[in-house]
């Protein structure tokens, strides 16, 4: 399996730093708000479960890797939130707008070679096992923030999000069990919807399966400190038995 970590940097390099608006503070804020906090821990399961880790190096405030870099397919542009995002999740100026110059250095700083990483892991699953399982690995604020399209305030504990090519119903069947099994309450593509797949096999090869997992923040931390919280250790524990659940079928 391929556990694809996109969401869990804090980091903002210098370089960087100077295009955004926001000062310190705002910044800190935003990236409070932003980050799928420890995703890059409580997905990380090499040792228990043979998988591979692929973690974005750096905060979705300066590139976004789940987002398609191609503006005219992205939904979230009509947001300030496009594969480089200008809005903060408030709507308010995040930075100023980058020139097709600037914007073609950072994609191909950050997006594209971390595209072509997770390509590559892919390629050599399957060359291996003829098979390759991408875990999409998110967390979600309990509070809808301004920015997402689905503002509706009853939100799941777990979130399973699918491909319909790439996600076969059994898999979501099985899954969906074990996370009621644990007493968790299931949203499906609900509140955020899709998993990601390389370009390269994107509608094309079965054989890359793909499905999401988002944890609902509340379960695990306090999200207006991002402490952990007593609940870290179960959410971790049931991520352990949801991945294992997923290998399984597969």
């Amino acid at each position: 399996m391929i556990l694809h970590i996109p969401h869990s940097s804090i980091e903002i390099p210098a370089s960087e730093r100077k295009s955004i608006v926001l000062s310190d503070e705002e910044l800190n804020t935003e990236i409070l708000l932003m980050t799928d906090w420890f995703t890059d821990e409580l997905f990380i399961l090499d040792d228990l479960l043979n998988t591979k880790s692929l973690i974005f190096s750096v905060s979705r405030l300066i590139v976004d890797p789940e987002r398609f870099s191609d503006d005219s397919k992205e939904l979230m542009v009509s947001r300030g939130m496009g594969v480089i995002y200008t809005k903060t999740s408030s709507g308010n100026r995040l930075r100023k707008h980058p020139s097709e110059d600037d914007r073609n250095v950072m994609l191909n700083n950050y997006y594209h070679p971390h595209h072509l990483k997770l390509s590559n892991m892919v390629s050599q699953e399957l060359n291996e096992n003829g098979k390759a399982i991408i875990i999409d690995c998110h967390s979600f604020p309990s509070v809808p923030l301004p920015y997402e399209l689905d503002q509706n305030n009853n939100r799941p504990d777990i979130c399973i999000g699918t491909d319909a090519f790439h996600t076969p119903e059994v898999l979501v069947k099985e899954l969906k069990e074990e996370i009621g099994l644990r007493g968790f309450k299931v949203g499906l593509n609900n509140p955020f919807s899709g998993s990601i797949v390389p370009m390269k096999f994107y509608n094309k090869d079965k054989r890359v399966v793909s499905i999401m997992i988002e944890v609902n923040r509340s379960l695990y931390m306090n999200e207006r400190t991002g402490e952990r919280i007593a609940g870290y250790d179960n959410v971790r524990n049931a991520i352990v038995a949801f991945c294992g659940v997923i290998n399984k079928i597969i």
